[in-house]
Formats: C-alpha cells, sequence, structure tokens
C-alpha cells in the first residue's frame, strides 16, 4: 500500500476507522490509539500479504479494506501468542 497516494492525515484517519472496525469484529476492546496504531500497521501487513498473492487495493476503500483484514490478523495473533503462554 502507498501511503503517499493517500497522504499521512487520511492515512492517520482510515488507520483509526479500520483498527476500530477491526476491534468491533474481533471484540477486543481497544483504545483509541491503538486502533489507530492496528489500522495503519494492519493496512501495511495485509497489502504484504495480499500482494503474494497478486491483489492490491488502490485508494482509501482499498486502505480501509486491507487495514481491517491486517489488524484482524494482528489481534488473532497477539490472542494466538497469549494463549500459548
Amino acid at each position: 500500500m502507498d501511503d503517499r497516494s493517500i497522504g499521512w492525515i487520511a492515512a492517520i484517519i482510515i488507520g483509526g476507522f479500520a483498527g476500530w472496525i477491526a476491534s468491533a469484529l474481533m471484540k477486543s476492546g481497544t483504545g483509541i490509539f491503538l486502533n489507530i496504531i492496528l489500522g495503519i500497521i494492519g493496512a501495511a501487513i495485509a497489502s504484504l500479504l495480499f500482494g503474494m498473492v497478486g491483489v492490491s487495493f488502490g485508494g482509501w476503500l482499498g486502505y480501509l479494506v486491507a487495514g481491517v483484514v491486517g489488524a484482524c490478523i494482528l489481534i488473532w495473533a497477539v490472542r494466538a501468542i497469549r494463549g500459548a503462554r
């Protein structure tokens, strides 16, 4: 995902929405700051994973979808690691 195509402010706002949606879907109860982080990092991870299979996202809607999917993956991974202890 090329953050320059949507801008940094838009990336933070869309990342926040993506993290919030993922938090609601996964029932994680994270705060606004962590939602933004989850959304932005999640979008980067999902873009990388989808790029490996030849799927690419564009624009703010693609960034939102990638952010939600990636944030869900991050939440799942954290739960798996915490549960393994």
